[in-house]
């Protein structure tokens, strides 16, 4: 899956929604293309880096450490962000995400992000856009999860 070219796979992607082939074609000068390997990381939980991933194939498993043993939380899959709060304000990882079988992601450095702001600042605007977007669908998922599990708990609401 290396070998599809990486300004396809931004185009494809979900923060290119509102962006122009311009746009894309200057993402991709700064934007580069990793294969990971089965059980391989992404990120470690309590670790920081300013690196935003979208998921291009494969799937990631999302996993926390609770009391020694590993809980996965969410499998992502092509489509998907991760990295996204870290790429914005340089929070430690809350989470680990690590490849369930061999995933392709393409990644994009704050730092190489930013010396797009004084040239392209609309294509900056549409991407953070996106990103906000993206974040919004995870937190109704997140809470849709939650009231089915409170639901759940107190026997209330539905057939449990």
């Amino acid at each position: 899956m290396l070998n599809k070219k990486l300004i396809d796979q931004i185009r494809n992607s979900p923060l290119a929604q509102d962006l122009t082939e311009r746009d894309c074609g200057f993402l991709e000068q700064v934007m580069e293309q990793r294969m990971l390997g089965k059980d391989e990381y992404l990120l470690r939980e309590g670790e920081t880096d300013d690196t935003l991933h979208i998921i291009v194939s494969g799937r990631l498993a999302v996993t926390k450490d609770a009391a020694g043993e590993s809980i996965t939380l969410h499998v992502m899959g092509a489509g998907s962000l991760a990295g996204e709060m870290g790429f914005v304000d340089g929070a430690a990882h809350s989470a680990s995400i690590v490849a369930q079988e061999p995933t392709v992601v393409i990644s994009l450095k704050r730092e190489d992000f930013e010396k797009l702001v004084p040239e392209h600042p609309n294509l900056v605007y549409h991407f953070m856009r996106a990103i906000v977007r993206l974040g919004h669908a995870t937190l109704k998922r997140m809470n849709l999860q939650y009231v089915e599990m409170s639901n759940y708990i107190t026997q209330t609401h539905g057939r449990y």
